[in-house]
């Protein structure tokens, strides 16, 4: 057994991508060329790594460790991963995404390693996963990864436009995030189109013209006698009350805010529209009229969104342990899309293995 191929690897968060430009740089022994016994068998069966020819496999990084912990072969040196921390200071992180999804049996291709197989994912994609029970010289990937620190900013923009992009290549959008203590957790992503049942023409009109209104704490009450508007309003022993964002619509402001753009596209969706706060959201949103079923959906203001990873995994969980759905608006123009952060089903949830 030999090592070499020593290249420099530029480890990029943006992409997630290790990258190997020409060259060497001495003593820093980022990807590591196996040219052992194993290496044909580690390739064939598993699709670990870049076969590099003459029996020889360049492995990435984590894709070291990974065969270190789990195919019993030793680090290329004692002194190994103090060297490539030093060149990637996110490599326990990446590992152990890694093992959460090759544990299981996943085929796991980097997306340096993409033009192996004729395929191209999305540049911002880490790496593709196959299933267990197929293999890439034969099969088409099942979806498209991209991993996150629990502290990494969550940018739903960008997030909403690769998650679009990877569903109209015929994958699904996978984020692993992993935390404080190398734990992992699967999350899916989806571009949402919530739609209600109720007619939608007159609610606009209807809150234009609504009269009679006294200021009550940060919005206003209306009489509750002859009250139509079945999309809105909370029942209170004053009245109708309709918070400071409707009022922005009663009152007929223009422009109006960020939130009250979000609620008249809620609106006109045909969505019957409450508070969310008990859920630690803006509204919660019926798509029938109230008491004929729970709210499918839990969305978020923008400006009040989590900023990191850790929030948006809270805002998820909590969601699904409604049995609801968490949505954030993400501007589109003149229009709004709905970027869902979901748990996928029990057979979809990559984790770590038990502790060694």
């Amino acid at each position: 057994m030999s090592f070499g191929g020593n290249r420099e690897s530029n480890h990029d968060r943006r992409t997630q991508a290790s990258k190997f430009p020409p060259g060497v740089m001495a003593g820093i022994p980022t990807s590591w060329t196996y040219d052992g016994p194993a290496a044909d068998r580690i390739w064939q069966k598993s699709a670990i790594g870049r076969p590099s020819g003459d029996g020889k496999l360049d492995l990435s990084p984590a894709e070291t460790l990974f065969v270190h912990h789990h195919r019993h072969l030793d680090l290329p040196t004692n002194d190994w991963i103090n060297i490539a921390l030093k060149q990637n200071s996110m490599l326990l992180q990446e590992y152990a995404i890694l093992e959460a999804l090759r544990v299981p049996g996943n085929k796991i291709i980097l997306s340096t390693n993409m033009d192996l197989f004729s395929e191209q994912i999305h540049s911002q994609s880490w790496a593709a996963r196959w299933s267990s029970n197929t293999h890439p010289r034969n099969s088409k990937p099942t979806s498209e990864i991209r991993w996150f620190h629990e502290s990494d900013k969550l940018d739903a923009t960008e997030l909403h436009l690769w998650t679009i992009e990877v569903i109209n290549s015929g994958r699904i959008p996978e984020v692993l995030v992993v935390d404080e203590e190398f734990s992992v957790v699967t999350y899916q992503l989806s571009s949402e189109n919530p739609t209600g049942s109720l007619e939608v023409n007159e609610t606009t009109d209807s809150l234009a013209n609504l009269s009679d209104g006294i200021t009550s704490a940060d919005g206003m009450l209306f009489p509750s006698e002859d009250w139509e508007i079945q999309q809105l309003g909370v029942p209170s022993a004053g009245g109708i009350h309709l918070d400071s964002i409707t009022c922005e619509i009663v009152q007929g402001l223009n422009p109006l805010s960020e939130g009250a753009e979000i609620l008249s596209d809620l609106l006109n969706r045909g969505l019957v529209i409450r508070p969310g706060f008990k859920y630690g959201t803006r509204w919660r949103c019926y798509d029938k009229p109230l008491g004929e079923d729970h709210a499918p959906f839990l969305v978020v203001l923008p400006e009040d969104a989590p900023r990191n990873w850790a929030g948006a995994c809270l805002a998820s969980r909590l969601a699904s342990g409604v049995n609801k759905m968490w949505l954030h608006p993400v501007a589109k123009g003149n229009s709004w899309n709905y970027l869902s952060i979901t748990r996928p089903p029990p057979d979809s949830r990559w984790s770590n293995p038990n502790k060694r």
